[in-house]
């Protein structure tokens, strides 16, 4: 293990690592592997013994993403490592005041989580941590925007005693386990062959370094400071949010003594669509038609928009869609935030040809082709082959034959090579 003045250095967390990751991983692979991870790692979706290690992994996984889905902290990231968001470190000005960006960011009062490398930031008590949860949102939700009504349980200070915890005129005695210091210290893995030191809250005291006698004890709280309460709160989720957005519920975490709450964020997962794909304000989408629709034209509704309009299309005879065609209706796309305008939508064209044997009557190709375009003019050639095909093939297996054998010129020369004589070594 490294030193740094004379200590030994924490090992530095690989980002990569922790969301399971190559260096090479496009921005969509390092969403899906956040989706994977965040709701893996949940607090909500572990047993209760697991919930103080899913909470430390969800903050790690938070701040993987928070990195690397950025191009330009990923860019100082790959350069520098977690020195470049340390004071002085990747080129950053002595104004930035790193712990709080990364409070901000992780979620963890202040500091640079550990296990992050360079020194640990200034605690800072007086702010309580986030919470943050993953929120699964349609593309319907967020086309038309939201209001979510929904219950949290959380800690809030004892009303009997105000977060003392003991009853009044009676005094508490230092922690036996912490030693009156609020927080114990251990090590814990964070990879194969890689551990790190943490600081977390003593489980005896609660963090306060004090606890009472079992007779001075708080009657409501049992000396726990903080008692449970459920809360009824709202969240509204704008029209034109983009998946990756906070919605943030200022002061609404657990309470606790001389801590100002944390915030609860919500974390908006868009769920991918059957029918649309989203591009930041546009939308893309499929239509299908038949052939003598696209020959001969249609008026028809040919989608249902996701505020369950139909979209009306006037193709009028005469003029003739081809498959993939891109159709853009201007303004019918997501909308924008704060604002009536939307993007485009782009509809491209799928024709549905005939099955064969569709057309029975023999006369009726003769019909066809009189009125069809006229076929191309023949290709002259001095040698022609009348070769059979397989109708079936798919475009997927162009290029899999490749390597497969070898030309027999190939092979001869390899032949030759084996049969001629060689230098002798003197």
């Amino acid at each position: 293990m490294s030193t740094v003045n004379g200590k030994a250095a924490e090992p530095e967390v690989d980002l990569y690592g922790v969301l399971n990751l190559p260096k090479t991983a496009t921005k969509d692979e390092i969403k899906k592997a956040y989706r994977k991870a965040a709701l893996q790692n949940h607090p909500d979706k572990v047993a209760a013994d697991q919930r103080q290690d899913a909470e430390i992994k969800f903050k790690e996984v938070s701040a993987a993403y928070e990195i690397l889905y950025d191009d330009e902290k990923r860019q100082m990231y790959d350069t520098h490592g977690m020195a470049a968001f340390q004071p002085g470190g990747g080129g950053m000005g002595p104004e930035v005041d790193l712990n709080d960006i990364l409070g901000q960011m992780f979620g963890m009062g202040g500091g640079m989580p550990s296990g992050f490398g360079g020194r640990p930031g200034p605690r800072r008590p007086r702010r309580g941590a986030d919470e943050e949860q993953v929120y699964p949102v349609t593309l319907e939700d967020l086309y038309k925007g939201k209001t979510v009504k929904f219950a949290l349980t959380k800690r809030v200070l004892c009303t009997v005693c105000k977060g003392v915890g003991g009853k009044d005129k009676t005094k508490a005695k230092p922690c036996s386990n912490c030693h009156g210091r609020g927080v114990t210290t251990g090590l814990r893995s964070i990879g194969p062959g890689l551990v790190t030191q943490e600081t977390v809250s003593c489980s005896t005291c609660k963090g306060s370094g004090e606890i009472f006698k079992d007779k001075d004890r708080c009657k409501k709280c049992k000396g726990n400071r903080t008692t449970e309460e459920k809360k009824t709160l709202e969240i509204y989720i704008p029209r034109g949010a983009k998946h990756g957005e906070k919605i943030v519920l200022e002061g609404e975490a657990d309470q606790a003594p001389d801590v100002t709450p944390g915030d609860v964020v919500f974390i908006l997962n868009e769920a991918d669509h059957e029918v649309f794909r989203r591009a930041g304000a546009d939308l893309q989408a499929d239509i299908n038609i038949t052939l003598a629709e696209a020959l001969c034209g249609f008026s028809r509704v040919v989608i249902q928009h996701l505020d369950g309009r139909g979209i009306f299309v006037d193709h009028p005879q005469g003029k003739v869609f081809s498959p993939n065609q891109t159709l853009k209706i201007t303004g019918e796309g997501m909308p924008y935030k704060k604002s009536d305008a939307k993007g485009n939508l782009y509809l491209t064209v799928k024709v549905t040809f005939p099955e064969d044997g569709w057309l029975k009557d023999t006369t009726s190709f003769s019909k066809l082709q009189e009125i069809l375009p006229n076929p191309q003019n023949p290709i002259a050639a001095d040698t022609v082959d009348e070769v059979e095909y397989d109708s079936s093939a798919s475009i997927q297996d162009f290029g899999s034959e490749t390597g497969r054998g070898k030309s027999a010129w190939e092979d001869e020369e390899g032949e030759e090579e084996e049969g001629r004589p060689q230098c002798t070594q003197q």
